[in-house]
């Protein structure tokens, strides 16, 4: 026979369902680490009540907490302890070259960290003040030890029982994960079935990555307080994931895996810079007559883990993705040919140099506000060498505010992981049209700026096609900027500046010399320290990896070093400003 609902649900959320939380607390734990260490209990905090029915005196309180306990075992919703993910004798997945864990192949001893499970079957996993007091024991062993948290939520919320006393543990859960946070300790969240209310709210949406279990219900409201006819799909991971605010959909088979990958990804803390790829190519002659828009570089895996993008390097019908050549190429003679070059259709994007670069990643989705922008901006944590190296990469399309706002997200939390960035630039320039204004174009442009000038950690950039205007600068690292053979870097299109110009259409390719857009243009004008090569893997061309590449970058002037480019100056002197 079930329990009434006062006796089985918490909030009147999601926790109300019978049958919630999949496996039990310890049970899951088993599944995914081993060697697990559960915590002392902790001393009971000043909201906590030794009354049978808890601070409010809630009528049978203390007879459906004492039949919790002889359902599941357990003495409160939540388990936490010490154990390891990953590591001999624990399915792993396939990591390329090299295995999370280990620094140079193989599987290592795994990841230690501080498990925090949610026993469901314990009045629906709701927080009450001692599940307050366990969690808070919690982050502060991870704090001093320095252990990634791992949380497995499965509550339906506050529980009702214990009305404001229960409530606000979530302001203390909330300040722990902050003073995590600043100790630069990662934070992983997985949502099982249900993830409602405040667990959502504070463990599950602060974490730095969030990974969901298919169809379980994540939202804050619970089942019974929502509204009538409400699209139920945004009640789910799979609706939360389409927003931005799940950053995977892992099976449950595949979960440990999953965290052992990511524990690998975010444990990776290093002060040494990410070294600049290597320019791909496709050996492809120059295009005079360029298709201005090669579509977005998107991947049909989206959310599965261990996938990363699709090895998209080319469209199709031209070079397949491993017949990428590395010849050195020439630099581009005009302004007009390094327009034509990066907007070629046969020039690699994004994807391509991800996948040459990294020996396995993942990635991360949305900016937390709602917003996705796959098709513009990928960005995600790999693993290169045995080193770990956040990226933030464009795809060659008008970048939108939530791609933008992903980027920022992405470079704060490699910051406070102490994790160096790679950004990889290719737009043709931020998104203008009046859906982007009002989601916050120029904010979210602000916000990456800021993001890249306060980073503490190493970011490397490389200019991989187009360059266009603030939209690409935003992320550009002062100082460390590399740019390929085929991109250019302007303060505007070429299009854009004949026309403010009040020249005719043929002035365009002169209006290219003048803005000094080519890649060696950009290296003489002290914006970019130098072209990467095309020989050997990422770095080893002619940027070299330290501080000093700039000094092995190929010679400001490039070959082919003339303005003109045989279309003529065209006055371009004067019209400049003018243009000022």
């Amino acid at each position: 026979m079930s329990e009434p609902p006062s006796e089985r649900s918490t909030t009147g959320g999601a926790g109300e369902v019978p049958g919630g939380g999949g496996e039990s607390a310890r049970a899951l734990v088993r599944a995914v680490a081993s060697g697990f260490t559960e915590l002392e209990e902790p001393p009971a905090s000043a909201g906590s009540s030794t009354e049978p029915n808890g601070p409010l005196g809630w009528p049978g309180y203390g007879v459906a907490r004492e039949r919790a306990r002889e359902r599941t075992g357990e003495s409160e919703s939540v388990v936490c302890g010490t154990a390891r993910i990953g590591g001999e004798g624990q399915g792993g997945g396939e990591y390329g070259a090299e295995g999370p864990g280990s620094g140079s192949g193989g599987r290592g001893a795994g990841v230690e960290v501080v498990l925090l499970s949610f026993e469901f079957g314990f009045l629906g996993g709701s927080l009450g003040a001692r599940t307050g007091d366990r969690i808070v024991a919690a982050y502060e062993h991870a704090r001093a030890r320095r252990l990634p948290l791992v949380s497995l939520i499965a509550t339906g919320g506050s529980r009702m029982q214990e009305g404001m006393v229960a409530l606000s543990q979530l302001q203390r859960v909330a300040r722990e994960s902050v003073l995590t946070r600043r100790a630069g300790v990662p934070q992983l969240a997985v949502l099982r079935d249900p993830a409602t209310g405040g667990g959502w709210a504070t463990l599950g949406a602060a974490a730095d990555v969030v990974l969901a279990l298919p169809g379980s219900q994540v939202a804050f409201a619970g089942s019974r307080v929502r509204p009538e006819g409400a699209d139920p799909t945004a009640y789910t991971a799979e609706g939360q994931y389409a927003a931005g605010h799940v950053d995977q959909i892992v099976g449950q088979g595949e979960l440990g895996p999953a965290l052992e990958r990511w524990l690998t990804l975010l444990t990776g803390a290093s002060d040494t810079p990410a070294p600049p790829p290597a320019a791909l190519t496709t050996g492809a002659p120059y295009d005079p007559d360029p298709d201005p828009d090669p579509g977005p570089d998107t991947d049909a895996d989206a959310g599965r883990p261990g996938t990363g993008p699709s090895p998209q390097t080319l469209p199709a019908g031209l070079l397949p993705p491993d017949a990428v050549r590395r010849e050195r190429e020439p630099d581009p003679r005009s302004g007009q040919e390094a327009v034509a070059r990066a907007r070629s259709a046969r020039r690699p994007r994004a994807a391509a140099y991800l996948d040459d670069y990294f020996d396995w990643r993942e990635e991360v989705r949305g900016d937390r506000c709602g917003g996705v922008d796959e098709a513009g901006m990928r960005c995600g944590f790999g693993r290169r060498e045995g080193r770990t190296v956040a990226y933030a990469a464009q795809t060659g399309t008008a970048a939108r505010p939530a791609g933008f706002r992903t980027a920022a997200r992405l470079i704060r939390t490699a910051d406070r992981l102490g994790i160096p960035v790679l950004t990889l630039i290719d737009t043709p320039g931020a998104a203008n049209d009046a859906a982007a204004e009002s989601d916050g174009a120029g904010p979210a442009i602000a916000d990456v700026f800021a993001a890249v000038a306060e980073a503490t950690v190493p970011v490397t950039s490389l200019l991989i096609g187009e360059g266009g205007s603030g939209g690409a600068l935003a992320l550009a690292a002062p100082g460390r900027l590399w740019v390929t053979p085929d991109s250019y870097f302007s303060v505007i299109a070429p299009e854009s500046a004949a026309a403010i110009l009040k020249r005719p259409a043929d002035q365009t390719a002169a209006t290219a010399d003048d803005l000094m857009l080519r890649p060696q243009d950009v290296v003489r004008l002290g914006v970019a320290r130098g072209i990467v090569g095309t020989g050997g893997t990422g770095g080893t061309g002619d940027a070299a990896e330290g501080d000093d590449g700039a000094n092995s970058g190929r010679d400001a002037g490039g070959s082919g070093d003339t303005r003109g480019g045989g279309e003529g100056d065209g006055g371009g002197g004067a019209d400049r400003s003018d243009a000022a």
